[in-house]
């Protein structure tokens, strides 16, 4: 089993930055690719940015340009820096990761943009 526990969302301005984090615990050696997935109201969750234990990522493409995703292996963390937001990144977003052969999730984080 792997635990995630997000931080960093909150209500920002269009234009604005957010820096999340997520933190894993448990079987935290199996673990593959660690990233990010995100929900708006209404619609399905859909990938924002993951990285593999290798470190090769990969990125919406709404994400590309504005957002970056980033692993600490040796704390067991990810993040993802989130610039120049927009009112469509509004949405609560989850921290994901996989390992033996099994999906895990956060508990989700609301992240709010104003126009």
């Amino acid at each position: 089993q792997v635990q995630l526990v997000e931080s960093g969302g909150g209500l920002v301005q269009a234009g604005g930055s957010l820096r999340l984090s997520c933190a894993a615990s448990g079987t935290i050696f199996s673990i593959n690719h660690m990233g990010w997935y995100r929900q708006a109201p209404g619609k399905q969750r859909e990938l924002v940015a993951v990285m593999s234990s290798g470190g090769r990522t990969n990125y919406a493409d709404s994400a590309k340009g504005r957002f970056t995703v980033s692993r600490d292996n040796a704390k067991n963390m990810v993040y993802l820096q989130m610039n120049s937001l927009k009112p469509e990144d509004t949405a609560v977003y989850y921290c994901y990761t996989n390992a033996v052969g099994y999906d895990f999730w956060g508990q989700g984080t609301q992240v709010t943009v104003s126009s």
